[in-house]
């Protein structure tokens, strides 16, 4: 399935306002269709998905890698999103079958299956040293206002966060997407409020996607009278980096005692992908071949080990 998803970036004339806007109604569409996502829990885990994927857009250094957890203690369980320094994103929660009745204001519940009785964590890899590790208090469980308290709590930076998934009658996405908005150093004071305004009065942001709005228009509703220029348009998509080299890796770090008992169970090991449900079988010739790689591991730590003792 093409999971292609547009993804823009404009700055305010003064440059005080970044925002980033993607459109991941595709990739979202294809997280459903890979987790057997319920109504509430395609919302859930959609808008985090598309906020993760924001945040990697957002790293600087490429290679880089951002990771968002959000557990909030409701019966969704921990939700993990992964994504690059490109803004490809993967993602996967503990219980996709999740389904509540509609919220007070005749919504999807995502509130209500995240739960807020617990953190957004947010982790950081730019491919050197150690990685950096944020994290604050869930406001709502909603999502957007989560992700606007980590920005403003954890890094310190004024943040407006829009997230919305438009889920039809039949489980298919309609529209879905968000945007990011920050006030960079030296924002103009006066131009603040405007532009909080115009957010303000904007329709559901998933309800303008569904309708064919693109990011022009988005930047328009929340720019309105400032001035502004695009710096950038490119595209994300679902994404998954395993492979079964990745995971023969995984398995090698179990240690020899454990592949032991894996050969010695006489069957295939089999693993399923977490992100994107894809299955890798592991042979019994290839588990006592992993094992022999094991022993040998040992074997060489142990003898630097006693030839640093000497």
């Amino acid at each position: 399935m093409q999971t292609k998803c547009p993804i823009s970036t404009a700055l305010s004339k003064d440059g005080g306002f970044r925002m980033i806007f993607l459109n991941s109604t595709a990739a979202v569409e294809e997280l459903r269709s890979i987790h057997k996502l319920s109504r509430t829990m395609t919302a859930a885990l959609g808008r985090s998905a598309t906020a993760c994927a924001i945040m990697g857009k957002m790293l600087k250094e490429e290679g880089g890698s951002v990771t968002l957890r959000i557990d909030g203690g409701g019966p969704a369980g921990k939700i993990v999103c992964v994504a690059d320094s490109g803004g490809n994103v993967r993602a996967c929660c503990d219980n996709p079958s999740v389904e509540l009745p509609a919220n007070a204001l005749g919504k999807l519940d995502v509130g209500g299956a995240v739960g807020k009785e617990g953190s957004v964590y947010v982790v950081k890899d730019l491919g050197f040293g150690e990685p950096y590790v944020g994290f604050c208090k869930l406001v709502s469980g909603e999502i957007a206002e989560d992700i606007t308290e980590y920005f403003t709590v954890s890094e310190q930076t004024p943040t407006v966060c829009s997230l919305g998934v438009r889920v039809g009658q039949d489980g298919e996405v309609r529209g879905a997407g968000g945007f990011i908005l920050q006030l960079m150093p030296g924002a103009n004071d006066f131009i603040t409020p405007i532009i909080q305004a115009n957010i303000d009065d904007m329709p559901s942001l998933s309800q303008l996607i569904a309708d064919g709005k693109d990011a022009d228009d988005i930047f328009k509703y929340v720019y309105g009278e400032v001035e502004y220029s695009v710096l950038e348009r490119a595209e994300i998509e679902y994404k998954c980096s395993c492979s079964k080299e990745k995971y023969a890796k995984a398995l090698l770090s179990l240690g020899s005692q454990e592949l032991k008992e894996m050969r010695d169970d006489g069957a295939p090991a089999e693993i399923v992908c977490q992100f994107c449900n894809k299955k890798y079988i592991f042979s019994t010739q290839e588990l006592d071949g992993l094992y022999n790689q094991a022993l040998e591991k040992a074997k060489r730590l142990n003898a630097e080990e006693n030839a640093d003792e000497e």
